[in-house]
Protein backbone atom coordinates (compact mmCIF):
# COMPACT_ATOMS: atom_id res chain seq x y z
CA UNK A 1 0.00 0.00 0.00
CA UNK A 2 1.45 3.65 -0.74
CA UNK A 3 -0.35 7.12 1.00
CA UNK A 4 0.51 10.03 -1.22
CA UNK A 5 -0.04 13.17 0.85
CA UNK A 6 -1.69 15.54 -1.58
CA UNK A 7 -2.47 18.07 0.41
CA UNK A 8 -1.43 19.53 4.15
CA UNK A 9 -0.94 22.89 6.39
CA UNK A 10 -2.80 24.54 3.54
CA UNK A 11 -0.49 23.38 0.89
CA UNK A 12 -1.32 20.98 -2.03
CA UNK A 13 0.93 19.36 -4.78
CA UNK A 14 2.23 21.19 -7.86
CA UNK A 15 2.61 17.71 -10.37
CA UNK A 16 0.68 15.43 -11.73
CA UNK A 17 0.92 11.50 -9.84
CA UNK A 18 0.92 8.95 -12.10
CA UNK A 19 -2.28 9.05 -14.20
CA UNK A 20 -3.05 12.21 -13.74
CA UNK A 21 -1.54 15.46 -15.58
CA UNK A 22 -4.45 16.02 -18.39
CA UNK A 23 -6.39 18.73 -19.69
CA UNK A 24 -9.35 18.80 -17.60
CA UNK A 25 -12.64 19.36 -19.33
CA UNK A 26 -14.66 20.20 -15.90
CA UNK A 27 -12.69 22.79 -15.05
CA UNK A 28 -15.05 24.60 -17.59
CA UNK A 29 -18.42 24.18 -15.71
CA UNK A 30 -18.37 27.60 -14.08
CA UNK A 31 -18.78 27.33 -10.71
CA UNK A 32 -17.13 29.89 -7.34
CA UNK A 33 -17.40 29.47 -4.19
CA UNK A 34 -16.24 31.80 -1.32
CA UNK A 35 -12.28 31.78 -0.56
CA UNK A 36 -11.94 29.34 2.89
CA UNK A 37 -10.24 31.02 5.32
CA UNK A 38 -11.21 28.49 8.49
CA UNK A 39 -8.64 25.54 9.30
CA UNK A 40 -10.37 23.57 6.42
CA UNK A 41 -8.39 24.50 3.69
CA UNK A 42 -5.24 22.78 5.95
CA UNK A 43 -6.86 19.41 6.04
CA UNK A 44 -4.51 16.38 5.29
CA UNK A 45 -5.26 14.71 1.96
CA UNK A 46 -4.30 11.65 0.90
CA UNK A 47 -4.33 9.23 -2.37
CA UNK A 48 -4.17 5.69 -1.17
CA UNK A 49 -2.47 3.41 -3.98
CA UNK A 50 -3.50 -0.16 -2.84
CA UNK A 51 -2.20 -2.47 -5.74
CA UNK A 52 -4.58 -1.65 -8.68
CA UNK A 53 -7.07 -0.01 -6.18
CA UNK A 54 -6.90 4.18 -5.92
CA UNK A 55 -9.05 6.04 -2.96
CA UNK A 56 -9.07 9.89 -2.42
CA UNK A 57 -9.81 11.21 1.09
CA UNK A 58 -9.23 14.86 1.19
CA UNK A 59 -10.66 15.37 4.62
CA UNK A 60 -12.65 18.97 4.78
CA UNK A 61 -10.51 20.33 2.08
CA UNK A 62 -12.40 22.79 0.50
CA UNK A 63 -13.22 24.22 -3.63
CA UNK A 64 -10.78 26.34 -3.68
CA UNK A 65 -7.85 24.34 -2.49
CA UNK A 66 -9.45 21.44 -4.97
CA UNK A 67 -9.13 23.55 -7.57
CA UNK A 68 -5.39 23.93 -7.61
CA UNK A 69 -4.65 20.38 -8.11
CA UNK A 70 -7.81 19.74 -10.35
CA UNK A 71 -7.45 22.81 -13.03
CA UNK A 72 -6.84 23.36 -15.35
CA UNK A 73 -5.17 20.11 -15.64
CA UNK A 74 -6.03 16.83 -12.75
CA UNK A 75 -2.96 16.56 -11.60
CA UNK A 76 -4.42 13.18 -9.66
CA UNK A 77 -5.89 11.00 -12.89
CA UNK A 78 -9.17 8.53 -11.85
CA UNK A 79 -9.89 6.88 -8.48
CA UNK A 80 -11.78 4.01 -7.62
CA UNK A 81 -13.28 5.20 -4.65
CA UNK A 82 -13.93 8.62 -3.37
CA UNK A 83 -14.22 9.64 0.30
CA UNK A 84 -16.71 12.33 -0.30
CA UNK A 85 -15.20 15.95 1.11
CA UNK A 86 -16.23 17.59 4.06
CA UNK A 87 -19.45 15.65 5.21
CA UNK A 88 -20.80 16.38 1.65
CA UNK A 89 -20.98 20.38 3.05
CA UNK A 90 -20.99 23.00 0.11
CA UNK A 91 -17.72 24.63 0.61
CA UNK A 92 -16.07 21.00 -1.09
CA UNK A 93 -16.84 18.59 -4.03
CA UNK A 94 -16.43 21.14 -7.23
CA UNK A 95 -17.65 19.73 -9.94
CA UNK A 96 -14.18 20.01 -11.64
CA UNK A 97 -13.13 17.55 -8.92
CA UNK A 98 -15.89 15.12 -8.65
CA UNK A 99 -16.05 14.95 -12.16
CA UNK A 100 -12.75 14.49 -13.38
CA UNK A 101 -11.37 11.73 -11.02
CA UNK A 102 -14.74 9.52 -12.84
CA UNK A 103 -15.04 7.64 -9.19
CA UNK A 104 -16.76 4.33 -9.37
CA UNK A 105 -17.87 5.11 -5.66
CA UNK A 106 -18.60 7.88 -3.54
CA UNK A 107 -18.90 6.97 0.30
CA UNK A 108 -20.50 10.06 2.19
CA UNK A 109 -19.77 10.22 5.76
CA UNK A 110 -22.70 12.73 6.88
CA UNK A 111 -24.84 13.32 9.71
CA UNK A 112 -28.80 13.66 8.88
CA UNK A 113 -28.24 17.45 9.83
CA UNK A 114 -24.67 17.83 9.04
CA UNK A 115 -23.18 17.54 5.48
CA UNK A 116 -25.32 15.72 2.87
CA UNK A 117 -25.99 19.42 1.70
CA UNK A 118 -28.37 18.80 -1.94
CA UNK A 119 -25.81 20.35 -4.07
CA UNK A 120 -22.61 18.22 -3.10
CA UNK A 121 -25.27 14.89 -3.28
CA UNK A 122 -26.47 15.64 -6.83
CA UNK A 123 -22.71 16.46 -8.19
CA UNK A 124 -21.78 13.13 -6.98
CA UNK A 125 -24.92 11.07 -7.86
CA UNK A 126 -24.21 12.55 -11.21
CA UNK A 127 -20.85 12.14 -11.52
CA UNK A 128 -19.29 10.39 -14.57
CA UNK A 129 -18.39 6.51 -13.90
CA UNK A 130 -20.24 6.76 -10.83
CA UNK A 131 -21.86 2.86 -10.35
CA UNK A 132 -22.62 3.16 -6.30
CA UNK A 133 -23.08 6.55 -3.69
CA UNK A 134 -23.40 5.26 -0.13
CA UNK A 135 -23.92 7.08 2.77
CA UNK A 136 -23.21 6.94 6.31
CA UNK A 137 -26.76 8.73 7.19
CA UNK A 138 -29.87 9.93 5.41
CA UNK A 139 -29.50 13.62 4.59
CA UNK A 140 -32.55 15.27 5.70
CA UNK A 141 -32.24 18.37 3.36
CA UNK A 142 -31.61 15.93 0.67
CA UNK A 143 -34.60 14.55 1.07
CA UNK A 144 -36.48 11.55 -0.92
CA UNK A 145 -35.60 13.27 -4.39
CA UNK A 146 -31.50 13.95 -3.68
CA UNK A 147 -30.33 11.48 -1.06
CA UNK A 148 -28.57 7.86 -2.62
CA UNK A 149 -31.16 4.90 -2.83
CA UNK A 150 -32.46 3.60 0.65
CA UNK A 151 -30.25 0.53 0.52
CA UNK A 152 -26.91 2.16 0.50
CA UNK A 153 -27.83 4.60 3.32
CA UNK A 154 -26.21 2.77 6.66
CA UNK A 155 -28.51 4.90 9.01
CA UNK A 156 -31.78 5.68 7.63
CA UNK A 157 -34.46 8.48 7.74
CA UNK A 158 -35.32 9.03 11.21
CA UNK A 159 -32.74 6.46 12.71
CA UNK A 160 -28.95 6.72 14.00
CA UNK A 161 -28.64 3.26 15.36
CA UNK A 162 -24.67 3.88 15.01
CA UNK A 163 -24.76 1.75 11.39
CA UNK A 164 -21.74 1.40 9.71
CA UNK A 165 -20.13 0.98 6.14
CA UNK A 166 -17.20 -1.19 5.76
CA UNK A 167 -14.96 -1.18 2.89
CA UNK A 168 -12.59 -4.18 1.99
CA UNK A 169 -10.62 -4.27 -0.54
CA UNK A 170 -7.77 -6.53 -2.71
CA UNK A 171 -4.82 -4.88 -4.56
CA UNK A 172 -6.26 -6.80 -7.89
CA UNK A 173 -8.84 -3.48 -7.75
CA UNK A 174 -11.70 -5.43 -6.22
CA UNK A 175 -13.42 -4.27 -3.40
CA UNK A 176 -16.81 -4.78 -1.37
CA UNK A 177 -19.18 -2.22 0.48
CA UNK A 178 -21.11 -3.66 3.62
CA UNK A 179 -23.80 -2.13 5.30
CA UNK A 180 -23.61 -2.55 8.52
CA UNK A 181 -28.05 -1.45 8.81
CA UNK A 182 -29.41 -3.98 6.33
CA UNK A 183 -26.43 -6.23 6.24
CA UNK A 184 -25.98 -6.34 2.68
CA UNK A 185 -23.18 -6.15 0.89
CA UNK A 186 -22.21 -5.14 -2.65
CA UNK A 187 -18.73 -6.48 -4.57
CA UNK A 188 -17.28 -4.00 -7.36
CA UNK A 189 -15.25 -6.22 -9.59
CA UNK A 190 -11.76 -5.21 -10.74
CA UNK A 191 -11.50 -3.07 -13.81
Amino acid sequence: MKVTVISSDGNVIDHALPGGGEENEYCKIPETKPTDRSENSHSLGVLINFGKLKILDLGDLTWDKEMLFMCPKNLLGRVDILVVSHHGFRPSSSHALVDAIHSRVAIMNNAPAKGGNVPVLDTVRQAPGLETLWQLHYSEEGGLEHNTTAEHIANPQGSDEGNYLLLTASPDGSFIVFNSGNKQSKNYAAK
